[in-house]
């Protein structure tokens, strides 16, 4: 099943071994298994991973076609997609050339243990768009492997309701869609991997440790002889958010959504503190902050600092124990670091920053010392698509437009243009930027 099209297309080049990127005409790609889909690309992202590359760090020694985040439609299909597909993801029966489509950064078959637990990120069938086995989204077409288990169908979705509104969401703009590639759901993740954790239950509880959370059916929990009862103070959860760039964001959007739903529902008291070096960051992140209603925000103490604000904040409002939880966006060893700094002791990291070559900033004794707990590594798109969905329509305010103040979106550019917006962006001269390929 397959439209009819032409033999070549533009797209964005990395030529190794760094800083060199050319938009060439190649190939457009074609159906090679019968679980692949093809996509003509609406809008892609240009990432801060894509620097990674762009920069040399991950030792991409051939020419790649870029991107990993991208919306677009279907133009063709392998020949596992029909009505008669069984005993297999829903998409194999259900997607239909013509659907609107979101893919996630990483190839999820849908079917393994790992996809079946939720789990997508870490997929037998796992990888990422934009290196030389599997060229990437920033260009015309793109071929989707394991398409039934990766893609997101938005075809299928004709409203979403949330608080007693509809949303048709036929009315979002493909530069707000294209958020649920990658950083939006990531930042979500971020946020889940620290309240879900078990070391912050007795804030969301009431209950200490380890009554506030599971425990073997044959213990009934016990009274804490030693210990006074929880006090107020006891159940003010400090976080703090380092990193804001658009995934940064994004984790703050998320992070303040569920905890005003936690204030809302449990009477949880929080204070955040946003960190980042860059001063046009912090602006748009306080602008953002002050665009979201108080139904999205919650009315914890926020602040927007830079990191030796941040350490005198988290001083100030936790007495000098620290913050409960971290959320880590950047992806380096000083972020690791201050992370650390400023966790308190039984404390959690939630890094979802693309870490490079250098060692951990810190020793198994100091972790040890300090009871810290880590969670490390990639977002599971597929199965946090969802929730991700969720907070994007609530949010149309801050992820419905671009170029505006409080936007997430900085701008849609012309693909013909990327050389130039992959050294603004390096130098981080420029927030989150879309190609349009079709844009003359």
């Amino acid at each position: 099943m397959a439209a009819s099209l032409p033999e070549t297309q533009r797209a964005v080049c990395f030529h190794p071994p760094a800083y060199d990127i050319r938009v060439e005409s190649v190939p457009i790609p074609r159906i090679v298994h019968p679980d692949d889909a093809i996509v003509k690309i609406n809008l892609a992202g240009l990432c801060g991973s894509d620097l990674h590359i762009y920069r040399g760090h991950e030792g991409v020694s051939e020419v790649a076609i870029c991107g990993h985040e991208l919306v677009g439609e279907v133009v063709a299909l392998g020949a596992s997609f029909s009505a008669d597909a069984i005993d297999r993801p829903e998409l194999y029966s259900t997607l239909k050339i013509g659907d609107k489509v979101v893919s996630p950064f990483t190839v999820s078959c849908g079917e393994c243990q790992f996809c079946r637990l939720g789990a997508t990120c870490r997929c037998v069938h796992s990888t990422l768009f934009g290196i030389p086995v599997l060229p990437g989204g920033q260009a015309q077409y793109a071929r989707i492997p394991k398409a039934g288990g990766t893609l997101y169908s938005l075809s299928s979705l004709q409203s979403h309701s949330y608080s007693g509104r509809t949303i048709d969401i036929s009315s979002i703009t493909d530069s707000s869609l294209i958020l649920l590639a990658d950083i939006l759901p990531t930042g979500v993740f971020a946020a889940l991997q620290v309240l879900q954790h078990p070391k912050l239950s007795p804030m969301l509880t009431g209950t200490p440790y380890p009554s506030s959370s599971f425990l073997p059916y044959s213990h009934a929990p016990l009274k804490a002889q030693a210990s006074t009862p929880l006090q107020s103070s006891d159940r003010l959860l400090s976080i703090a958010v380092i990193g804001l760039g658009p995934v940064g964001v994004c984790a703050t959007v998320a992070l303040l959504d569920m905890l005003a739903s936690l204030a809302k529902d449990r009477g949880l008291r929080f204070q955040v503190i946003a960190i980042d070096l860059v001063e046009s960051r912090r602006r748009k992140m306080e602008a953002v902050y002050a665009t979201i209603d108080k139904d999205g925000k919650g009315s914890g103490q926020f602040r927007v600092a830079t990191v030796d604000e941040g350490v005198d904040l988290v001083r100030e409002w936790t007495g000098g124990t620290g913050c409960n939880a971290i959320v880590e966006v950047v992806g380096n060893a000083s972020a690791l670091r201050l992370a650390y700094q400023l966790v308190r002791p039984f404390g959690v990291i939630s890094s979802v920053g693309v870490h490079q070559e250098p060692p951990i900033p810190f020793t198994g004794r100091e972790v040890y010392d300090k009871n810290v707990s880590f969670d490390f590594g990639r977002c599971p798109v597929r199965a946090t698509f969802p929730l991700a969905l969720d907070i994007l329509l609530k949010r149309q305010d801050v992820f419905g437009g671009a170029g505006k103040e409080a936007d997430l979106i900085d701008r849609v550019v012309r693909l013909d243009d990327a050389p130039e917006w992959y050294r603004v962006f390096d130098k981080g001269e420029c927030g989150k930027v879309l190609f349009d390929p079709w844009l003359r």
